[in-house]
């Protein structure tokens, strides 16, 4: 066992050379958002720019490894921004791990109080609206002064926007239910509209 575990690493012992540099990059990047210093948003935040800046460079310079520095870099570009909220807002979960556990226990408390195993299409509607509101009551409890909207204008454009997606739920209901009857509507529908024009 001992000789194929050392026919195998002298078998690879180039590509640990590629891997061992880009491993050390991702230690680097963990452990700047792992942030155990306790840092503010903005200094762990130029921390890790400095740090995705120095891989820049080092994949302009790097003959192998480049495309997974690439890579590496173009991901982190779409989610940086919104990285460092978890220093900003205390008890918001750091990884997408926390978040995926905190809907996991809104989506279980869904399927016990309706009984439904899959997707409960009420969520599924006014997830922004359920979701946020399950998540929040469990860390404050709301009186009802503070259940008064502050903006109207966002509350009613949020209403429309939950409106406009039952609206669709509705429609996909509707043709599941009896496609044909569906698709004649519709077509007796926009002949209409055309003779209009």
């Amino acid at each position: 066992m001992k000789r194929l575990f050392h026919k195998g690493l002298q078998a690879t012992k180039e590509l640990f050379a590629v891997v061992c540099p880009l491993v050390a990059w991702l230690w680097d990047v963990a452990e700047i958002l792992r942030n155990q210093e306790q840092w503010k948003a903005d200094i762990v935040q130029n921390h890790f720019e400095a740090t995705l800046e120095r891989m820049r460079t080092a994949a302009k310079q790097a003959d192998t490894g480049r495309p997974a520095l690439v890579h590496f870099l173009k991901v982190t570009q779409s989610y940086a921004p919104h990285l460092f909220f978890c220093y900003q807002i205390a008890d918001l979960p750091k990884t997408n791990n926390d978040l995926e556990q905190a809907f996991g226990k809104v989506r279980a408390s869904e399927r016990r109080a309706t009984g439904r195993r899959g997707a409960i299409p009420g969520l599924v509607v006014r997830g922004p609206v359920r979701l946020t509101t399950t998540l929040a009551a469990r860390l404050h409890l709301f009186s009802d002064e503070e259940l008064i909207p502050d903006d109207l204008t966002r509350w009613r454009q949020l209403r429309c926007e939950v409106s406009s997606r039952q609206e669709i739920r509705r429609k996909q209901s509707r043709f599941h239910k009896d496609p044909h009857a569906y698709l004649v509507a519709l077509e007796q529908r926009l002949s209409k509209m055309s003779l209009r024009f």
